[in-house]
């Protein structure tokens, strides 16, 4: 499948090393918002919109990973970015993984978040994937979010939580399914030990959808990556723990050490 021309902003000093943050599925690059001021004062920070989600194309699907780490590469051909960090959430994350272990040549420095690189059953993934494409997105938008936090946030902050419905409900139907099919088919386990780049992993103690012991597996499949576990956070992490996950990122990103 062709590489789809992903919707992209970009913050951050024009000279300085670039960080790109890839969404989670069902999410927009608005998902990044808590963490784009503090890196901004040390990157060019790249955000994007998977295919399918937010103001990118949504082709018709199925989608298999090696499309959305296809469309990743040939956003930074078209903006001359040789090599950058990259950090992804969940679906990202698994985005993240591929580029890693495929082109490890563009990659400097890698962040997982809440994500897996084998997330069974498959027939969930799929079954989901019809129930979306029959009846729509929001749909399974209540069911979603309530994964992406903790029961104590969402009694706290109806409000956010009500947000990130709506944006899940916005997702096109599509392109929700098509990266659900995606998912379906996600073996990165093998690959794991071929990811050259200093790496860090961070899941949620409270997360449902990928609990930590998924962010384990990866850790010590990579060679020498660094794994963090946040109390307090369920799948959306780097919005329920904001400023713990942007200090970690910080630290892990300009850090000179690496497992190189």
């Amino acid at each position: 499948m062709t590489a789809v021309e992903v919707h992209h902003v970009i913050d951050g000093p024009e000279e300085a090393p670039v960080v790109v943050l890839s969404n989670s599925l069902g999410s927009n690059l608005s998902m990044w918002q808590p963490q784009v001021g503090p890196l901004a004062e040390h990157f060019r920070v790249l955000r994007y919109d998977q295919r399918g989600h937010g103001a990118s194309l949504t082709p018709p699907g199925p989608y298999g990973l090696a499309d959305l780490g296809r469309d990743a590469l040939a956003l930074l051909d078209r903006l001359e970015v040789r090599r950058a960090h990259f950090c992804g959430l969940s679906l990202g994350g698994m985005t993240g993984m591929w580029l890693a272990a495929n082109a490890p040549e563009r990659i400097d420095r890698l962040v997982l978040l809440c994500t897996s690189a084998r997330l069974g059953p498959p027939e969930g993934w799929t079954e989901r994937a019809r129930t979306v494409r029959a009846h729509g997105t929001q749909a399974v938008a209540a069911a979603v979010v309530q994964r992406w936090f903790t029961e104590a946030l969402r009694r706290r902050d109806p409000g956010l939580v009500a947000r990130m419905q709506a944006m899940v409900a916005a997702t096109p139907a599509e392109g929700y399914a098509a990266c659900c099919e995606a998912i379906a088919a996600l073996d990165l386990e093998g690959a794991l030990r071929t990811i050259g780049a200093p790496t860090l992993v961070i899941a949620g103690a409270d997360d449902p959808a990928t609990p930590p012991e998924h962010a384990h597996r990866i850790a010590t499949a990579i060679p020498d990556a660094q794994v963090a576990v946040l109390e307090g956070a369920a799948h959306l992490a780097n919005v329920e723990r904001a400023q713990a996950v942007t200090d970690l990122m910080l630290s892990h990103l300009t850090s000179s050490e690496g497992n190189r």
